[in-house]
């Protein structure tokens, strides 16, 4: 299918919500006026009705809200209001032939993880695993984060992802291997297990992050990974930050770098650490579902081939 058109600080975007709405409205408001004052074309496509609990509204309302956009040829990219949960309850009824008949940019992360992979599944749509409306614009983005953002939804490729501030990856396991990158929230890929909508990873490089979750969590999800074949499959492995997994003191535990080292062996490929990605304020936007290039030796290097909009 076509790629999705670029996005350039003039285009025109739909801020959409599949998953949970703004934890402060405020943050929401001040990300859409960053958003505008950047050029952006800016509307809301709103659940009909409210929020519904943790959810940014009811299944019935987001996923038409999504549809709807989705559908558009006058919009270039569509960007999530923020993440948290909802996205998977609505999988089997996003229009994935509106997706591929009007390929467009889908930018978020965390939960909206389920949707990049599911729509490059299920309509060969690449997307943007990048700052959010709410999380991420609403609260302030630094200089670097925000020019990532711009290279790669401008339809960049042949580079080196770098943190922010220029850090490099820390190799893991040796090799070389060239594939599909596509990855995001850990607990989400892992999610996907046993449904129709996690594509074939055989070959793929996959790159994972998670929030929230202590060094036993991430070694179970790693586990069913392994245990379900994935890990042996890929082509190679990154794995970003981890925040938020501290254990409370004087309990038993592995260090998560530990665990991450514990897995890499699976892999028979490439694997490196260190990735500036996932929840946090400064970090990598990600494109998902183009061709990309893992190097580990003595240095760690992934690299981009291809472009997500052109």
């Amino acid at each position: 299918m076509p790629l999705p058109r670029p996005l350039a600080p003039t285009g025109r975007v739909a801020v959409v919500a599949p998953a949970s709405a703004p934890l402060d409205p405020a943050d929401a408001h001040a990300g859409l006026s960053v958003l505008r004052e950047r050029g952006l074309r800016v509307e809301t496509a709103d659940p009909a009705g409210g929020p519904a609990a943790y959810l940014a509204g009811t299944d019935d309302a987001r996923v038409a809200a999504l549809n709807a956009a989705l559908a558009r040829d006058d919009l270039d990219a569509l960007v999530c209001v923020r993440g948290g949960y909802g996205v998977l309850r609505i999988l089997d009824r996003v229009d994935y032939a509106a997706a591929r008949a009007h390929p467009k940019l889908v930018v978020g992360y965390s939960d909206v993880t389920a949707l990049h992979l599911a729509l490059w599944k299920e309509a060969g749509l690449p997307g943007v695993s990048g700052p959010m409306v709410a999380s991420d614009w609403g609260v302030g983005l630094d200089a670097e984060t925000e020019a990532d953002f711009w290279r790669v939804v401008g339809g960049d490729a042949g580079y080196d992802v770098r943190g922010p501030g220029g850090e490099a990856l820390t190799p893991l396991a040796p090799g070389e291997a060239e594939g599909v990158l596509l990855g995001g929230n850990l607990a989400l890929v892992t999610a996907l297990l046993g449904t129709p909508f996690l594509p074939d990873l055989t070959g793929a490089i996959l790159f994972v992050e998670d929030v929230g979750e202590a060094p036993y969590r991430i070694d179970g999800m790693l586990a069913r990974l392994r245990l379900a074949g994935v890990l042996g499959r890929l082509g190679g492995l990154v794995f970003g930050m981890f925040t938020g997994a501290d254990v409370a003191p004087g309990r038993p535990t592995f260090s998560v770098d530990e665990v991450l080292a514990h897995y890499a062996p699976s892999v028979g490929g490439p694997v490196a650490s260190g990735l500036v990605y996932g929840h946090v304020p400064r970090k990598s936007t990600l494109p998902v579902g183009v061709r990309a290039r893992l190097t580990c030796g003595a240095e760690a290097r992934l690299h981009v081939l291809d472009p997500v909009a052109a």
